[in-house]
């Protein structure tokens, strides 16, 4: 008996051509290096019209899925501003965590002043900026989008070219300097466009089940492979620019990156999968990291709020004291300096120190001199409570 997710058609493979750029010359050379190398790259299929048929426990857990992200989404209806942007830093880094790329959260928010630190945090501080991108172009999914956020993602990265597909070879495997035998070979570079053009007419299409198309959208972005490096940031920046066009979130990011990461190996299990057509490994697994993902999050939001009910007992102010707002502003950015809180209430940075000398009177902030950035400002209460949100999701595959 078959099952309904084998309709959905496996990779093809065309045989190419390798001439080694590493390749010696000379009588000696010749007898060890052979210049010319056949490989196999993959062809996957066209997908823009195809049917979704799944089996239905996946459909009753996708739909389950969909149901939990849109109600905690919308329990945060009332308090976007103090988690929007956690949240949204939170799956950058949760999702740079899959590629290898860790940080602390006080790392993070230094490196967004400017400073100069891990390179890691300046990476994901990048790849925050490109989830911010794809939220905001979300209802706009096309290849411009795909190109967009990887522009932003790779802007600061002199080895790659940034927001253009690749046109070279790339592939998973031992070698790094040729694709012959390696595991998985992307794409020839001459079928990225119009492959890429193909998966987000699907990504665009109103008459599919809504999580389920988000992770074959992913899966099949992530079998294209269209750029030399960021491919997997981007195409989990692209889930969430999904997320939000299929309105299964409209107020926050859920970090479903952090879901993803509880598993990596059976993340990686259900892209391969997927390439010999089973669609159903990646969408159980994108609805699985779904529930993880808002029961992760939900933990932080219930610390945080905990941690301002703190700040509120431990200040006496009017009610119309701009400290209030200062406190906001600190809730979703806990490292900034005078210029960054000035920004974030809107005032001038000159008008931003009494609020700083305040809170740091009253313990909700630590004042440190920093190399090359002056005075900083830090929360360290919310610092540990992002720290431990990433220590749940954890890399246990």
């Amino acid at each position: 008996m078959t099952s309904a997710s084998e309709a959905w058609p496996a990779l093809e493979f065309e045989e190419l051509q390798w001439q080694s750029r590493y390749a010696e010359h000379g009588p000696r050379a010749a007898r060890r290096t052979t210049l010319h190398e056949r490989y196999e790259a993959a062809v996957p299929p066209s997908i823009a019209h195809r049917a979704l048929r799944l089996s239905d426990d996946v459909a009753v857990l996708a739909d389950e899925a969909s149901t939990a992200l849109a109600r905690f989404d919308t329990s945060l209806a009332s308090e976007v501003a103090p988690f929007a942007a956690l949240l949204l830093r939170s799956e950058a880094a949760a999702s740079s965590q899959i590629e290898h790329l860790t940080a602390s959260a006080r790392q993070i928010f230094t490196a967004e002043l400017g400073g100069v630190g891990k390179r890691n945090a300046s990476e994901i501080v990048s790849n925050t900026r490109a989830m911010r991108t794809a939220i905001e172009l979300s209802d706009q999914l096309t290849t411009d989008t795909v190109l967009a956020m990887h522009e932003v993602l790779m802007e600061h990265d002199r080895r790659h070219e940034a927001g253009r597909f690749r046109e070279e070879p790339v592939w998973i495997g031992t070698s790094g300097r040729s694709p012959v035998g390696a595991q998985y070979v992307a794409p020839s570079w001459e079928r990225v466009p119009a492959l890429v053009d193909d998966v987000m007419a699907f990504a665009r299409r109103l008459d599919l089940p809504r999580l389920a198309q988000v992770a074959v959208t992913h899966a099949q972005f992530e079998t294209i492979h269209p750029f030399t490096d960021g491919n997997g940031r981007t195409g989990r920046a692209l889930l969430q620019a999904m997320l939000r066009s299929n309105e299964l979130t409209q107020n926050v990011t859920v970090p479903v990156s952090a879901g993803l990461l509880t598993d990596t190996d059976g993340y990686v299990r259900a892209l391969t999968a997927y390439r010999r057509g089973e669609i159903e490994p990646i969408i159980r697994r994108v609805a699985e990291a779904s529930f993880e993902a808002v029961a992760n999050a939900r933990e932080l939001v219930d610390e945080i709020a905990s941690i301002r009910a703190r700040w509120r007992d431990a200040l006496t102010a009017r009610r119309d004291s701009g400290v209030w707002r200062a406190l906001d502003v600190v809730a979703r950015q806990p490292v900034l300096n005078a210029s960054a809180l000035a920004a974030g209430m809107g005032v001038e940075p000159k008008n931003a120190y009494p609020h700083l000398d305040r809170l740091v009177e009253a313990g909700i902030l630590a004042r440190k001199n920093e190399y090359q950035q002056g005075v900083i400002f830090r929360n360290d209460e919310i610092l540990r409570a992002l720290d431990a949100f990433s220590a749940r999701a954890g890399r246990r595959g």
